[in-house]
This record gives C-alpha cells, sequence and structure tokens, in this order.
C-alpha cells in the first residue's frame, strides 16, 4: 500500500479522537521510527509504498492508538531532555515539565561551581529519566537512584546504559524511612536531593485521559485525597537525615497544593523556600535548602 493512504487511514481513524495535529505528530514519529523516513519523504516521494509485511506495524500501531494507548508504549521509547529513553508499562512516561526541573537543578548548580564534589539522590526514578540526565549533564556528579518497584529499575538500568552514565541504582520503598536509610548506608552525604514522587489525587482522576489511567502505572501516579502529600513528608524527612548542610531539596509537585508543599517544608529545617511554575503558568516545582 502507497504511504500516503495509510497516512489518510489514520486521520480518518483517528482524528476524532485526538485530533488532525496530533494524528500527524503520531504518523510521522511511527515512520521516522519503523522505515527511518519522514514527513519529506512523503512530500518528494508521492508513490512511497510499503510491503504488506512492512505496512504491519502501522495498522497494529493503529489499531493500539484507537484504544488510546500510548504512542510511547506503541514504540517502547521516548525522548526526554535530548536523550532517548526506553518507557514500558512499569514506568511513568516522562513529560517536558520534569525537563523543567532537570533544568533548574543543572542552573542551580552551575551557580555553584561544586561538580567535582557533587553527590546526587533521585528518589522514586522511574525510567531514571531525571537521574540520568544530570548524569549527562553533570558527569562528574555521583548519581544514585531509588524506586520501589523491580521492574522500573531494570528499565532504569538499560537506559543508563543506552546513554552511557552510571548510576548507581538502589531498591527501596521511600514511605518506609528506616529501610531507606538502610539501602542508602552510611556513606557520604547528598548536594541534592530531586524526587518527582506520585501526587495525583483520587479526586483528581475524572479530569484525566485513558491513555495515563487505562496504561500508566497507578504505583507512579496517585496518591489517597486524605493524605496526598504522603511522599513529600517522608522524603523531606530523609532530606534532613541524608543532605549536606546548604544541600538543596528539589521536587516536583501537584500544581493544586504549592501552599500546602510550601506550608509542609517550612515545618523542618530548610530556607530559601521557592516555588515556581512550568511552561504552562502552573505551580509545578519547588526548591528549598537545608539550614
Amino acid at each position: 500500500m502507497i504511504l500516503k493512504e495509510i497516512h489518510y487511514i489514520y486521520h480518518n481513524e483517528l482524528d476524532a479522537i485526538y485530533g488532525s495535529d496530533e494524528v500527524d505528530s503520531f504518523f510521522y514519529w511511527l515512520i521516522e521510527h519503523y522505515f527511518q523516513c519522514n514527513r519529506l519523504t512523503l512530500a518528494l516521494e508521492p508513490q512511497f509504498a510499503l510491503t504488506k509485511t512492512e505496512e504491519q506495524p502501522l495498522f497494529e500501531a493503529l489499531s493500539r492508538l484507537k484504544n488510546q494507548e500510548p504512542i510511547q508504549h506503541i514504540i517502547g521509547e521516548t525522548e526526554f531532555f535530548g536523550l532517548p529513553f526506553k518507557v514500558n508499562q512499569h514506568t511513568l512516561i516522562p513529560r517536558p515539565e520534569t525537563e523543567e526541573l532537570v533544568q533548574w537543578i543543572i542552573k542551580c548548580h552551575s551557580e555553584r561551581s561544586e561538580e567535582s564534589q557533587l553527590k546526587i539522590l533521585d528518589i522514586g526514578t522511574g525510567t531514571g529519566c531525571i537521574a540520568i540526565s544530570l548524569a549527562k549533564q553533570l558527569p562528574k556528579a555521583q548519581v544514585f537512584a531509588l524506586d520501589v518497584s523491580e521492574e522500573a529499575l531494570k528499565i532504569a538500568q538499560q537506559n543508563a546504559e543506552i546513554n552511557q552514565v552510571n548510576v548507581s541504582f538502589l531498591k527501596a520503598n521511600i514511605l518506609n524511612k528506616d529501610e531507606s536509610l538502610s539501602v542508602l548506608g552510611d556513606a557520604s552525604k547528598f548536594d541534592i536531593i530531586v524526587s518527582n514522587p506520585p501526587y495525583v489525587r483520587e479526586l483528581e482522576k475524572q479530569d484525566m485521559k485513558k491513555n495515563v489511567l487505562d496504561y500508566e502505572p497507578d504505583l507512579a501516579l496517585f496518591v489517597e485525597d486524605n493524605n496526598p502529600l504522603v511522599f513529600y513528608e517522608v522524603i523531606t524527612q530523609l532530606a534532613v537525615d541524608k543532605l549536606k548542610p546548604n544541600g538543596q531539596l528539589f521536587f516536583e509537585i501537584n500544581q493544586y497544593l504549592g501552599a500546602e508543599m510550601q506550608q509542609m517544608v517550612k515545618a523542618y529545617p530548610f530556607e530559601h523556600i521557592e516555588l515556581r511554575q512550568d511552561m504552562f503558568g502552573n505551580n509545578r516545582m519547588l526548591k528549598a535548602e537545608l539550614q
């Protein structure tokens, strides 16, 4: 079948679900992934044709997209901070807002000029996107990453190898502070602790799309309505023990709980607490320094 005809089928089947622009994005992403061709190929070679065998993955992807499965799961990878990352049903798909958090950490670090001594801990690492991006950008840093999911840690380790960085991955349940401290051991303390923990309240599920609710891990997303800061509180307590003096704590946060987050962190010996908005104007990041 001619590739342009398959492109038309995609629009016919998917525009009502996603809109024309997003369907184009999906289609070009898929042909780049499967055939190393792009939008220009369609323009310059309007009769570009595929065999039955070649076109099969495109129609399989079409069927999965109709069920609103994430495109990243279909091709098994995504890009974050300019780097390739494998993803699957055990990992949260990295978001652009988290790239802003990584950029903030790098900027703050560059102002400190301590790279040779820098030691970083990423809690709830998932794909490893934060830890690996920091390790890539700060190659002299010693980076550790912790997660409760064995399956997520397998993917994170693969991503570290793909991106040729050294990250020490650790398995522990952060809600068990004693377990986490035991896994981290008595090694020297950290300059930076960063976390993008579960923060979506159950009441917010009604506003979420099927591609997130049905295909991304609840473990990485949701918290109970009556205790939405549970992960932040435990991580903040651990940071009091494991950060160096003047060490920095960074969080990605629920946009609706910025004031509550600031108030919670103020209950501990932190100063210079800063709340920052993401590219969409939502309260999304928080930084604090240990006194």
